[in-house]
């Protein structure tokens, strides 16, 4: 990691040997002279790692110490004990001093700090200590980040269909690496769940599982949430915060919704997962990472890089290994045993009794064709167990009250209908077809061509080159009056 270390000495000639030593070893060095500075710069700055000399002016060494470990021990109820380990502070302190002696090394240790060394040292022992201090700050990283995920229940994935084990036979093959994998799939088929699994199933399941919902930020805060910022970057930034590319270093990032993710940040990703390197809003220093990335859609990226809406060399960088989820209709075997494990998870909605699913409610469910997939039925069970006043759940409690078929919809009432076209080649039905969409959705949005190109699913510029190449009007049509 590439860490905020802060240099607080009296002496300007150590204070530059170290502070050259820090950057020398990749880090970003902070320097004060008094201990009054260097509480202030521990404030606003939250450095990794501050390097303490005891006798300095105006606030003691030991003295800073002691507040910055008072500000990382919570406040305890009365009557509970102080425990007897030292605080774990933040951030993490190492003593530096000429007057170095036995009771200070303890006193200094009993505070928090997080070892001693007494002048003179070598660069070499410092060095080693440095990246000793390092190693803990990042486990303690890692840690919060894990209890956190502690907090998202695990979800087993239930299938016996052959396509879905084919292809989780796959993704238990490139857990074992490092490559990038791609799913594949409709909304709800448990894109997220195999993602999760495939992090399980590697050697970084150890460290953080991070999810970026690419859909859910506009362009610029999608770049933030990615890459974090420095301190000034924009109005609000008081303060340097990583993004979740850095957070989840040594561990995986699954980005889902990649298909939404904005083109200009499509070009900032792919240097990432190029080079392994990016820089946060605002900064100057690259930061290195370690990531392992699995990214995640329900569009048809093939079609939208036609469309000009995804870049294509960032597809190939994100199908190393893809992954398709069939969604529930076609994997209707796994029905039974998804409703069981949806109706007997542990603490299930706070419902206490166990409840079981008539044969009458179960057909209902067959004979469903589940748009919404296997979300889909995981809502509706949950909606199941809550109405349902006995212990069997009957059709009168499902959201399903008739069986979906796949009858096409009628077209718009203020669609014109499409001229016979099967009288021409292949290449002229289509292109006919195209232009005859184009000019009615320009007719439906009074020829605003950002709404038709919205309707159509096109990129604005991309529908302008359209309305060139087939010679189409972006204008509405004279009227006699005119």
């Amino acid at each position: 990691m590439r860490a905020k270390i802060l240099v607080v000495d009296d002496d300007p000639d150590i204070l530059l040997s170290l502070q050259n030593r820090v950057s020398f070893m990749g880090h970003d060095p902070l320097t004060a002279t008094n201990g009054k500075e260097a509480l202030r710069l521990i404030l606003e700055e939250e450095p990794d790692l501050v390097l303490l000399d005891l006798k300095i002016p105006e606030i003691s060494g030991l003295d800073v110490l002691k507040q910055i470990s008072a500000a990382s021990v919570p406040s305890k109820p009365a009557g509970e004990e102080t425990p007897q380990t030292p605080p774990y502070t933040t951030p993490l302190i190492i003593i530096l001093t000429a007057y170095g002696t036995i009771e200070l090394a303890v006193q200094a240790m009993q505070l928090g700090a997080f070892d001693f060394l007494p002048k003179p040292f070598t660069a070499d022992h410092l060095t080693v200590v440095i990246n000793k201090a390092l190693a803990t700050v990042t486990l303690h990283r890692h840690v919060e980040t894990l209890r956190k995920e502690v907090d998202t229940p695990f979800e087993p994935i239930v299938s016996t269909n052959k396509q879905m084990s084919q292809q989780l036979t796959v993704a238990k093959q490139a857990a074992a690496t490092s490559v990038t994998i791609l799913l594949l799939g409709e909304t709800g088929t448990g894109k997220e769940v195999v993602a999760r699994a495939i992090h399980r199933w590697s050697p970084r399941s150890a460290k953080p599982f991070i999810a970026v919902n690419c859909a859910a930020f506009p362009e610029n805060l999608l770049e933030n949430e990615l890459f974090g910022h420095e301190k000034g970057a924009f109005t609000g930034a008081v303060k340097r915060e990583p993004g979740k590319i850095e957070i989840a270093d040594g561990g995986t990032l699954f980005l889902d919704e990649i298909g939404d993710m904005p083109l200009p940040m499509q070009s900032h990703l792919l240097r990432v997962l190029q080079d392994r390197t990016f820089y946060r809003v605002g900064g100057t220093q690259e930061v290195r990472t370690d990531v392992r990335f699995i990214a995640a859609t329900n569009k048809d990226l093939k079609r939208a890089i036609r469309q000009g809406t995804f870049r294509e060399d960032l597809y190939f960088r994100l199908a190393v290994i893809t992954i398709i989820l069939p969604p529930l209709r076609k994997r209707m075997e796994d029905l039974s045993s998804l409703v069981e494990h949806f109706l007997n998870r542990p603490n299930n909605v706070g419902q206490s009794k166990r409840l079981t699913l008539s044969d009458a409610a179960f057909q209902t469910l067959r004979q469903y064709s589940w748009p919404g997939n296997v979300r889909e039925l995981e809502n509706l069970i949950t909606r199941a167990l809550i109405l349902c006043p006995g212990d069997t759940i009957g059709p009168e409690h499902l959201a399903v009250t008739a069986v979906t078929t796949s009858t096409p919809a009628p077209p718009p009432v203020d669609q014109e209908p499409i001229p016979d076209l099967l009288s021409s080649s292949y290449h002229k039905s289509m292109d006919a077809y195209s232009q005859k969409l184009i000019e009615t959705a320009l007719h439906r949005h009074g020829w605003n061509q950002t709404k038709a190109a919205a309707e159509l699913g096109l990129q604005r510029t991309y529908l302008t080159k359209l309305l060139r190449q087939k010679q189409i009007s972006g204008k509405p049509p004279l009227t006699p009056s005119d």
